[in-house]
């Protein structure tokens, strides 16, 4: 027979001290309130959500792009279908209303909500950009090789989905704090305008994983990392892509998390939250370094969140499908927690991760023989695991004999909460 993964029971949580006198179950209750923290509400497209000013202004749209003779389609979807002429050799009659696509709904919804419900400026925004669609050749840009696959995982790259299920966006651009880098980049106008389309590409990619239908994901969420990244130096490329993305992609982005915030930018945000509907800034998520685990991990599954930024996904992982699930747990400061893994068969083969956002903490592992005459065995010396790591840790161990492992993260020199996932495989003896 050959070999299979099956779970083990459930780990469990033991605190250190009297002074740490806390269950797993209320950690991982304490992860998960985190959830509930924010007061983000997205933008509903089914139509019985709507109001009836904004049902009005929708049919309205609808009725000028009925004028048009030519069909418009944006993104795959028709927005004013027509029905062909009933033969060549007649006399084109006026063009009638074809078979109308549940998603034009929500394409023409976006545009509406972008200029504030005014229908002849949402008219004419949508018409800017199907004429943009067309001269920059959106729709083909997927297929095309612009010969940065350097960048790809780097840069801007679509990774996993939310908790919610929307397609997330990462974009990070330190590497252009290197000069080389910057100059073979962004060195003059043909190579900047390289670079555009291709974060038109990416963009267009995560259109892709949307469904655009009422009651489905029509949005994506954008993940911003601030760190080292040349303020300067990318201005003009930044005007451009955010130029480029607000005339053409109208909300299209459900939030926007920025993370490694730098304490200038903090000050910024401030000064300009008054002038930012409240729309706007619920839609605005800030995070300073050493704090972006638990930012994302409010938004995203751990084994979703990309292994630099505190999460146990790493590149290709997704290939194969959805990954398995962790565990999330938190470990306050001055507590030490123990993960037990057990009902561990003889000859087993226990695979496991582990990750703790900041780390800055000790970590170690044991195996633990389920007979009284049995030694405890070290897998793993207990070690500090630096706040700078950015890979979680990965280990196997066989049993040769029935037992249990056990994890141990001690926080218990730090006053700071930290946030920590897990996950395990256990591979049975082949028979």
């Amino acid at each position: 027979m050959s070999p299979t993964t099956t779970p083990s029971p459930a780990p469990v949580a033991a605190p250190a001290s009297k002074g740490a006198k806390r269950s797993f179950m209320s950690s991982l209750m304490d992860a998960t309130a985190l959830l509930r923290s924010s007061s983000f509400k997205e933008d509903s497209y089914v139509a019985a959500a709507l109001a009836s000013s904004e049902l009005r202004a929708l049919a309205d749209l609808k009725a000028l792009l009925a004028t048009h003779p030519d069909p418009i389609s944006i993104w795959g979807v028709p927005l004013n279908p027509h029905s062909p002429p009933a033969a060549a050799d007649d006399a084109a009659p006026a063009p009638t209303p074809g078979p109308v696509d549940e998603r034009a709904d929500v394409v023409l919804l976006k545009f509406l909500r972008a200029r504030d419900f005014r229908v002849r400026d949402a008219h004419a925004m949508l018409l800017r950009c199907a004429a943009w669609r067309a001269e920059f050749g959106a729709d083909a840009v997927l297929d095309e090789d612009l010969g940065f696959k350097d960048l790809e995982g780097v840069v801007a790259y679509m990774h996993g989905w939310d908790r919610d299920g929307h397609p997330v966006c990462y974009n990070a651009y330190g590497v252009f704090k290197d000069r080389d880098m910057y100059e073979r980049v962004f060195g003059d106008g043909d190579r900047l305008a390289r670079f555009l389309r291709w974060r038109v590409q990416v963009m267009e990619r995560g259109v892709r994983a949307l469904t655009l239908r009422p009651g489905g994901v029509n949005a994506i969420i954008q993940v911003t990392d601030l760190k080292d990244m040349p303020k300067r130096e990318l201005r003009a490329a930044s005007n451009q892509i955010l130029s480029l993305f607000q005339d053409n992609y109208p909300e299209m982005v459900a939030r926007k998390v920025f993370i490694n915030v730098p304490w200038y930018f903090s000050v910024l945000f401030s000064m300009i939250s008054p002038f930012l509907t409240e729309r706007t800034k619920s839609k605005f998520v800030i995070a300073r370094e050493g704090n972006v685990a638990e930012t994302l991990y409010k938004f995203i599954r751990p084994e979703l969140v990309p292994v630099q930024y505190g999460g146990l996904s790493r590149a290709g992982d997704l290939e194969n499908g959805p990954p398995k699930p962790a565990s999330e747990f938190t470990i306050k400061g001055g507590e030490k927690v123990f993960l037990e893994i057990d009902g561990i068969e003889a000859g087993a083969t226990i695979t496991w991760d582990l990750v703790v956002g900041g780390w800055d903490l000790e970590y170690g592992a044991e195996y633990v023989p389920a007979a009284e005459d049995s030694y405890t065995l070290c897998v793993e010396k207990t070690r500090m695991v630096s706040a700078t790591a950015e890979e979680p840790v990965h280990n196997a161990f066989t049993a040769r004999e029935a037992g249990k492992m056990v994890l141990s993260i001690d926080n218990s020199g730090s006053r700071k909460r930290k946030v920590a996932a897990y996950r395990y495989f256990v591979r049975k003896p082949s028979v």
